[in-house]
C-alpha cells in the first residue's frame, strides 16, 4: 500500500502501526520518529514563517480568533498525483493544523482512476484519539495491531489514573498560544484530568477561542503549563516575556511556588496521535512527581522558576 499522510498525527499512527516503509508523501511539519522521514516527499507548504514570525504576527495571519487557516497551506497536486497513494489521510478538526478534507477530496477527484481512498480524522477527546487507531489499522491492513496497540494505550491511561488517585488535585491552566492568550481545548483538559489535576478554562472536547489575560489571573491556577500549539519548547522559552510581562503574572500561585512548566507542545499535546499518552504520563510526574520509565526529560517538560 502506498499511503500519503496530510496530518502529523496521522503519521505518528503510520509509525505506530509499522507502515512507515508504505508512506509516500507527508506534510512539511511531520517531524516524528525523528530522523525516519527524511526521505519521503514532502506535499504541503505554509505561507507561516514561525521563524520569523512573533505570536501575535501568526495568529493574525490565521484569521485571529475566527481560526481561519486553510488558506495557509498549500498542496502540491503534482506532487500528490506522482505519489500514486492508495490511501490519503486529512482531517477536517482545525484548518491551523492541517490542508482541510474539503481541499484533500477536491484534489484527489482529479487523480486518474477516481484517485486514492480519502480518511479524515476528527478526534476532539482522548477516547476519540485512541479510537482513531480502528479505522486506521482496518485502512492499512493492520487491525489486529491496532486493536494491541489500543490496548496498551488505555492500559497506560490507566496506570496514570491509579498512580494519582486519591491525591490532592491541583488546577492547572493549559496555554496553548501565547499572545493572545489561548487555553488548550479538546483532549488536553482529559489530559489534565487523567494525571491528576483539575483543569481550568477549557473544557474536555471543546474547541477554544481566545481569552482576556485576566481570566488567567482570576483563575488563579496552582500550576501553568505552556505548550503553544506547533512550538519547539525553546521557541517557548524564547517568548516567555510575552505572559511574564503581563499584570498579575507574578501574584500567580504557580508562579510564586515555582510550579509553571513549558512543554513540548507539538509531540504530546497538540497533536491528536498516540503520543497523547505519555503527555498524560508527563503531566503525572509534573503535577505529582510520579517517576516514569523513561524519565521525563527538560526537553519534555522544563520546569520555570522566576
Amino acid at each position: 500500500m502506498r499511503i500519503v499522510s496530510l496530518l502529523p498525527a496521522a503519521t505518528d499512527f503510520v509509525a505506530a502501526l509499522g507502515k512507515l516503509s508504505e508512506l509516500v508523501g507527508r506534510t512539511h511539519e511531520c517531524d516524528w520518529p525523528a530522523g525516519a522521514l527524511a526521505g519521503i516527499a514532502v506535499v504541503t507548504t505554509s505561507s507561516i514563517d514561525q521563524d520569523r514570525m512573533s505570536s501575535r504576527e501568526i495568529s493574525l495571519a490565521v484569521g485571529g480568533a475566527n481560526h481561519r487557516g486553510s488558506s495557509l497551506y498549500g498542496l502540491d497536486a503534482g506532487l500528490l498525483a506522482t505519489a500514486a497513494a492508495d490511501l490519503v489521510i486529512t482531517q477536517d478538526l482545525c484548518d491551523v493544523c492541517a490542508v482541510s478534507y474539503q481541499r484533500v477530496s477536491a484534489a484527489v477527484r482529479v487523480l486518474a482512476g477516481g484517485g486514492p481512498k480519502v480518511i479524515s480524522l476528527e478526534a476532539r477527546t482522548l477516547p476519540e484519539v485512541l479510537g482513531c487507531l480502528a479505522p486506521l489499522g482496518a485502512a492499512l491492513g493492520a487491525a489486529d495491531l491496532a486493536a494491541e496497540l489500543h490496548t496498551q494505550l488505555t492500559t497506560r491511561l490507566a496506570a496514570v489514573r491509579d498512580q494519582v488517585a486519591g491525591r490532592a488535585r491541583p488546577t492547572v491552566a493549559a496555554i496553548e498560544w501565547l499572545d493572545p492568550v489561548w487555553p488548550a481545548g479538546h483532549w488536553v483538559p482529559e489530559q489534565i484530568a487523567c494525571a491528576g489535576g483539575l483543569p481550568l478554562l477549557a473544557a474536555a472536547g471543546e474547541h477554544t477561542s481566545p481569552v482576556d489575560w485576566q481570566a488567567v489571573v482570576d483563575a488563579q491556577p496552582d500550576v501553568v503549563l505552556l505548550l503553544p500549539c506547533g512550538f519547539p519548547p525553546e521557541r517557548t522559552l524564547a517568548e516567555l516575556s510575552l505572559l511574564t510581562d503581563r499584570p498579575g503574572w507574578l501574584d500567580l500561585p504557580a508562579v510564586r511556588n515555582g510550579r509553571v512548566w513549558v512543554l513540548d507542545g507539538p509531540a504530546y499535546f497538540n497533536r491528536p496521535g498516540p503520543r497523547v499518552v505519555r503527555g498524560a504520563e508527563v503531566l503525572a510526574h509534573v503535577l505529582h512527581g510520579i517517576a516514569l520509565d523513561p524519565p521525563v526529560t527538560d526537553s519534555e517538560a522544563l520546569r520555570i522558576r522566576m
